[in-house]
């Protein structure tokens, strides 16, 4: 069995999780999620825990459960206290800024950048050179500051560009004569 699986969710105090069908709902304070569940899955939900198992021995029903475990544990973090990456800006003249439901970004090319940021999502640029995108869904938090860096990914020679603020960006040696 996974050993992932193995391990129930605990759900926290305000979040309450809910099995309808093959639908998984969680509600807590900063919002609702659902999910569905695989068939090859099944879920108990006792008191503020939760325990997932595959339905059958195949390897394939066993690596969906620790899959369905780790989004389910995302559910209820999500709702609970939601999740945040943190972009940071590098170059001369590259500045972000947020405004309503579109960031505005300058990235060195002739035109300015406007990304219109998804429902659920917020971001805020705490100084020019940082973007902090907000949300309750770990994937799509995760997509939108992908999207944010696709602009401009950082190059190795001058290290400029967007880049995640715990990424380390590997420099290229110059050419030499």
């Amino acid at each position: 069995m996974s050993r992932i699986a193995s391990k129930p969710v605990e759900f926290p105090k305000g979040v309450d999780v809910t099995l309808s069908g093959s639908e998984v709902k969680a509600k807590g304070p900063k919002g609702e999620l659902s999910m569905p569940l695989h068939s090859e899955v099944e879920l108990s939900i006792e008191d503020s825990t939760a325990q997932v198992k595959a339905r059958s021995g195949s390897k394939f029903s066993i690596a969906m459960s620790g899959t369905t475990r780790s989004l389910l544990q995302n559910l209820v973090t999500g709702v609970n206290d939601g999740f945040e990456k943190k972009l940071e800006l590098v170059g001369v003249g590259y500045r972000a800024k947020a405004g309503g439901k579109t960031l505005n970004l300058t990235l060195g090319f002739s035109h300015p950048v406007d990304y219109p940021v998804p429902e659920g999502i917020t971001i805020e640029t705490p100084s020019q050179t940082e973007i902090v995108v907000k949300g309750i869904d770990k994937q799509k938090v995760g997509q939108v500051a992908a999207e944010i860096r696709a602009y401009r990914p950082p190059e190795p020679y001058k290290g400029k560009g967007v880049r995640y603020s715990d990424e380390h960006v590997v420099r290229k040696e110059a050419k030499k004569k």
